[in-house]
């Protein structure tokens, strides 16, 4: 099925990349926080001195746990933000039904503010109000900034989120898993990761790949070295 957006992109020759279906966010999000929360597990439990069956059994938990708590979040989250838009739909609907007078000149208001003189403002809301579906869609525009008929999928959002949570925060499980059990060799495969995975992410978002790769290799190291040092020390200390 076609979508408005690329109607709008096929007339002009060009289209855009979606930014509304709800995926890139949370897929960007659970991949690196999946590879940083868990690079700081195995850090923290590594530097406590455990032996590689308790780490591994620690990240697997981690890995677990924070995909699953991540996909429910983002479905709550999303599924709370289209009910929140749904409720106000309806009171636009309501007034458009009730007082469809005020919500012409309303509409006719909006675009003269957009630069529009106001006698054709005042035509362009005539047509757009006589039709029911469409005044809506353009009064739920204007003043909630967002199209209720594009809006996204708490279900994509939470499937996202767990399925790459899980790439992530398994990465630094993979020499443990392979038979490796190094600390060092973990925190360097992580590392790697963190830094295409930035530049990836930065190159998506039309910025400097080397910048978005050090910033992002940058955080997953300070957050490692400090879940090394309290484990270290809590090991220490024990």
């Amino acid at each position: 099925m076609t979508t408005a957006r690329e109607v709008r992109g096929e007339a002009h020759g060009h289209q855009h990349r979606d930014v509304s279906g709800g995926w890139l966010r949370p897929a960007v999000f659970g991949a690196m926080d999946g590879l940083v929360t868990n690079v700081s597990l195995i850090a923290g439990v590594g530097g406590g001195g455990l032996s590689s069956h308790d780490l591994v059994l620690a990240g697997l938990a981690g890995l677990g746990a924070g995909a699953f708590s991540m996909a429910a979040g983002e479905y709550v989250s999303v599924s709370s933000q289209n009910e929140l838009v749904a409720a106000e739909v309806r009171k636009e609907q309501f007034e458009l039904e009730n007082h469809p007078d005020a919500e012409r000149k309303e509409l006719a208001a909006m675009f003269r503010r957009r630069g529009v003189d106001a006698d054709l403002a005042d035509r362009v809301a005539r047509q757009v109000s006589a039709h029911p579906e469409q005044a809506l869609r353009v009064h739920v525009q204007e003043e909630l900034g967002v199209d209720h008929h594009e809006l996204p999928s708490p279900h994509t959002a939470a499937a996202a989120s767990l399925v790459t949570f899980a790439i992530g925060a398994l990465i630094p499980l993979l020499p443990y898993l392979s038979g490796y059990p190094r600390l060092w060799l973990a925190l360097v495969i992580a590392g790697a990761a963190a830094f295409a995975g930035g530049g990836l992410v930065a190159r998506i978002t039309d910025r400097p790949f080397l910048r978005g790769a050090i910033r992002q290799l940058l955080l997953a190291a300070v957050a490692a070295g400090l879940t090394y040092g309290i484990g270290t020390l809590v090991g220490h200390v024990a």
